[in-house]
């Protein structure tokens, strides 16, 4: 994607900062393309086509610091843009905390931007044929078989899309990293009504970074059946319930750890786990890591966007929190080291052992509820103090028994993960957070 010539457009960028009176520069250089086709009910309803290509420039003039983006790449049009963008930085204020990382927290094993195997070589031989039959191959509507129930389908809408994306990241101190990676994406989302004429709706997507682990063929059945366990849904009684959450939505409890682990909000105050490191805070039966190497998965990376190097590291070990994620910047303000500006694919351990799965975990509580999906909701982040909306499917004896809606779990994440109780194997690869069906106790249910 990103030519020759533009990487020499881009390195010597770096030269018209440094001539223009920089004293540091970041370039980035990014180009992705997309093609989408939309079906409704069987056929073709939209196509879409999207290209980008921007370059990214961080200047670092005289202790201030500025950002800029130009998508318009011509030699003479950038040395002017950043001749005017230094001078806009020498007005800045003074902060003696931007600066760029130390080099020897660089990557150094980005060289062609394919070390992660998640691009796909055929993806250039697409052609829009391919791309019409995958998304008509994907729908049922025009082939559903009979519902349970009685149940029909009414609508069903699909998006196929297939993707690439380059990146080459450079800088005055030496930074050379290049990440290029392919995806293949399907998603749909199915209404049915039952007999007495009431309608659900639910949805299902994939992914994959090959052609060849593509598969959306079980999308719209799958959407499908979670729709058709929703008929009949009411709310239980208010309560404290165990609590199963399939894996397709877990994240939604363990993204506000990880974003109450940011330099940012942990040097702002505005985290619930600010002065936590080194604290077990947690049920000991929860462990995270960041697991940022995995081949042939979108979003896996080498590095971070300052091109600092990221790696398998812990993030919570058996309840204790041992990692903040600092940026170069906030390493300064914090006094903190640096170790890198985000978790890049947090995954959450099995526990208590590598064989679990959702029916498991049921099984694991008993009795309880099966949060399929929210409905809405926040988070406070900076108490932890939460309230999502909720459906899913009341279980006894680890078996689903009839299906729950309408109603909301509320509580605090502190006391949320004391509660733990445990998690299964079957986080989806191709979702960012790898993050499977958990298990709590004691959470409080209100219909």
């Amino acid at each position: 994607m990103i030519t020759e010539d533009e990487i020499t457009l881009a390195r010597e960028c770096l030269d018209f900062a440094r001539n223009a009176g920089a004293q540091n520069c970041r370039i980035t250089l990014t180009k992705s393309t997309e093609d989408q086709i939309s079906t409704l009910d069987g056929e073709i309803d939209k196509v879409t086509r999207c290209a980008d290509r921007s370059m990214n420039i961080a200047l670092f003039v005289d202790g201030r610091y500025g950002a800029f983006s130009i998508n318009k790449l011509e030699r003479d049009t950038l040395k002017e843009f950043i001749s005017k963008a230094v001078e806009t930085v020498r007005m800045l204020a003074p902060d003696e905390f931007r600066v760029l990382p130390h080099p020897n927290r660089y990557c150094k094993t980005a060289l062609t931007g394919r070390e992660l195997d998640s691009y796909d070589p055929s993806y250039s031989l697409i052609d829009a044929g391919q791309r019409r039959r995958r998304a008509l191959d994907a729908s049922v509507f025009k082939r559903c078989p009979e519902l349970p129930g009685g149940a029909r389908l009414i609508s069903e809408e699909g998006e196929y899309s297939d993707s690439e994306y380059d990146v080459y990241l450079i800088d005055s101190q030496g930074l050379d990293c290049r990440h290029t990676e392919t995806s293949f994406d399907y998603g749909v989302e199915v209404t049915i009504e039952s007999p007495k004429g009431n309608k659900y709706s639910d949805y299902w997507w994939t992914s994959a970074s090959k052609q060849d682990e593509f598969n959306a063929s079980e999308c719209s059945m799958t959407a499908i059946r979670r729709a058709c366990g929703q008929i009949g849904a009411k709310p239980m009684k208010s309560g404290r319930y165990n609590m199963v959450v399939a894996s397709n939505v877990a994240s939604r409890l363990v993204s506000p750890l990880i974003n109450a682990l940011n330099g940012y909000s942990l040097q702002q105050g505005n985290s619930f786990l600010v002065g936590s490191m080194g604290k077990r805070l947690f049920s000991d039966k929860l462990n995270i890591i960041d697991d940022p190497w995995r081949k042939g998965e979108s979003g896996s990376k080498l590095f971070d966007t300052e091109g600092v190097a990221t790696r398998e590291t812990k993030i919570i070990e058996n309840g204790m929190v041992v990692r903040y994620f600092v940026n170069t910047y906030m390493s300064g303000k914090m006094h903190h080291p640096l170790t890198g500006e985000d978790a890049i694919r947090p995954r959450l351990l099995a526990y208590p052992s590598d064989d679990m799965d959702m029916n498991s975990l049921m099984a694991l509580c008993g009795d309880g509820i099966l949060v399929n999906d929210f409905n809405g909701g926040n988070c406070n982040q900076a108490t932890g103090d939460f309230s999502y909306g909720i459906s899913g499917q009341l279980f006894k004896d680890g078996k689903c028994v009839k299906p729950v809606s309408e109603m909301l779990i509320t509580g605090n994440f502190l006391t949320l993960w004391k509660n733990f109780l445990g998690a299964g194997t079957d986080f989806r690869r191709c979702a960012t957070k790898l993050i499977p069906s958990l298990a709590f106790c004691e959470v409080d249910f209100s219909g």
